[in-house]
């Protein structure tokens, strides 16, 4: 399992390996340099010794600080190429993600939680940014500095060497015990980050609710007791910081006492020099840095992996709906709109019992049909299996003759214009939601299609009018204004077959009425529409009446009307209803 994650990282990087090399080249450059100036400065001081020299002294100086500044350009040039891949491969994951969830289908995310979705297309891709570009810098550096640093200070002295290093293995344990703990905190500082946010979001989308009931107070506490809980979980995390860093920086100086302590009595048997002494000090130093942060390296590595399958997971999910391997075209321009089912049947994933079953009916093109039943019925079942946003097997549903499963999915979509119960808008202009499906449709296109959705009137009186923002999900209109912005793109789009999936439940008996008298006149568009409004159904060419997923009647409003059974039943109702409204 850890070798398929290592070469999936690989993977990751394989786009970007030239910027790897060139990054890695870099950094062994870099502790290249900083191995020869400790040398450098040891041949200075050892030369002061024998004798001072002003002209001398100063060659040493200018040549450490030349040196010095090619050292830092490295430096810069490669933490700005490491830290840049791990951004590239973040924004490759990011548009693998986005146009693979694209991809599939809706029933994924009816199944998948979006704030889920969320945190693996966010949270785990900074994760493996992270692991990419802090840890592959660290992990790299690591390497160069004691595979250079290491043999140079055998070389000066083994012992005093491997007594002064001899430290940095408990460094690197107290590093792993607290990094498990840090972790830990600072996930829960995100937790907590995420909740406070969470309520400003959701109090800046209910304000109104909340002054009409008059929870200002209780409001402010709920916010107060959250802040709180960040405020402790942020001390938390600073407490283990402040603990673990002095220890650190504590051990490093271990380090020196040890070389203090036996270098004094060396350097008095002539074992090394002055010069060595203060070498030895410098690669020593040097090598803390890369001790210490190799145990976080080691924690990120264990967080990215989780983050590597998190990500994965999504990229691995497979689509079911998609083109058949000989799937035939079926241009816009040559659809006429007939619709045939023939023992139609569908059942939701994990469910025992079929949504619909055995479903057989044909609508003929330019008729307007609605589908009426209780809650529950299979009514958006079969409005959802028409553009195949569900996986529905073959042989069992037809457009003008030809198998669905068998047809091109853009073609199919783009004879269907679908406006399902949930009138979704975009947080832009009502233009530019109307002409979602179009963008380069012109402003009069837009108008007109307001028209026919009979919310033209209304805009107008808008004060950007047709400019005017929706907010977040069109929080600014109204739930008939939604709708009926929703059917004016489904409108402007002139598809042949037009979906409406109780779209318009929150619009009025008589407005609703007048939308489907008006669409009925269109006889270029099979109209298939989905309500409880049944005096709007009543002006259909033919009812179904659907019941536990199964067409229970059909006929005119007239014929069902007539005969005992579930449709008389529903009307016998609606009509008490408005007894009781009027």
């Amino acid at each position: 399992m850890a070798n398929s994650r290592v070469k999936q990282l690989g993977a990751y990087l394989r786009p970007h390996r030239q910027q790897v090399i060139l990054g890695i080249i870099a950094l062994f450059l870099v502790n290249a340099v900083g191995v020869y100036l400790p040398l450098l400065m040891r041949d200075s001081i050892d030369a002061l010794g024998q004798g001072f020299n002003y002209e001398q002294l100063w060659g040493y100086v200018l040549l450490i600080l030349i040196l010095a500044c090619v050292m830092w350009a490295i430096r810069m040039f490669s933490r700005i190429y490491i830290f840049g891949i791990g951004r590239l491969v973040e924004f490759d994951l990011k548009q693998k993600i986005f146009q693979h969830l694209l991809r599939l289908d809706v029933s994924y995310f009816a199944i998948n939680n979006s704030g889920d979705l969320m945190s693996r297309a966010t949270s785990d891709v900074d994760s493996v940014r992270s692991l990419l570009g802090f840890a592959l810098l660290s992990l790299v550096n690591t390497f160069f500095a004691y595979s250079l640093t290491l043999p140079v200070m055998l070389s000066i002295n083994a012992r005093l060497s491997l007594m002064a290093i001899a430290v940095y293995p408990l460094m690197l344990i107290a590093v792993q015990l607290f990094s498990g703990k840090l972790r830990q905190q600072q996930q829960d500082v995100q937790e907590k980050l995420s909740d406070l946010s969470s309520l400003i979001t959701e109090d800046m989308s209910g304000m109104a609710l909340i002054k009409i009931y008059a929870q200002e107070t209780q409001e402010r506490l709920a916010f107060a007791q959250k802040n709180r809980r960040l405020l402790q979980a942020n001390l938390k995390l600073a407490r283990t910081r402040n603990l673990l860093f002095p220890l650190v920086e504590g051990l490093s100086y271990l380090s020196l006492l040890v070389l203090l302590i036996w270098g004094s009595g060396t350097i008095e048997s002539g074992i090394i020099t002055i010069g060595d002494f203060v070498a030895l000090i410098i690669f020593v130093e040097r090598l803390v840095f890369p001790t210490a942060l190799l145990g976080f390296t080691i924690t990120a590595y264990q967080r990215g992996e989780v983050s590597i399958d998190r990500i994965e997971a999504i990229l691995n999910a497979e689509t079911k709906i998609e083109d058949a391997p000989s799937a035939y075209s079926l241009p816009k321009a040559k659809v006429k709109g007939e619709i045939t089912a023939r023992g139609l049947t569908y059942t939701y994933p994990g469910a025992k019992n079929p949504a619909i079953k055995n479903l057989n009916f044909t609508i003929t093109a330019g008729e307007t049909v609605a589908i009426v039943g209780p809650i529950g019925s299979g009514k958006s079942t079969l409005a959802n299996a028409f553009p195949r946003l569900l996986d529905i097997p073959e042989g069992q549903l037809f457009l003008d003759g030809l198998d669905v499963t068998k047809l091109k999915l853009s073609d199919l979509r783009s004879s269907m214009s679908y406006v399902p119960q949930d009138s979704f808008l975009f947080g832009i202009t009502i233009e530019n939601n109307i002409r979602y499906g179009d963008p380069l449709r012109e402003k009069q296109e837009v108008v007109a299609a307001a028209v026919q959705a009979q919310i033209h009137e209304e805009v107008l009186n808008f004060p950007q009018q047709y400019e005017t923002m929706v907010g977040e999900r069109g929080i600014t209109l109204s739930g008939g204004q939604r709708q009926r912005t929703s059917l004016a793109r489904a409108l402007l789009m002139a598809a042949p077959i037009l979906i409406l999936d109780d779209a318009l439940s929150s619009v009025d008996n008589q407005t609703a009425t007048r939308i489907l008298n008006y669409l009925s006149t269109e006889k270029s568009k099979t109209v298939i529409f989905i309500s409880h409004q049944l005096s709007a159904a009543a002006t259909a060419d033919k009812i179904l009446v659907m019941d536990h997923g199964e067409i229970v009647q059909s006929g005119t409003h007239s014929q069902l009307v007539e005969k005992p059974g579930l449709y008389q039943s529903l009307w016998q109702q609606h009509q008490l209803l408005l007894m009781v409204d009027g």
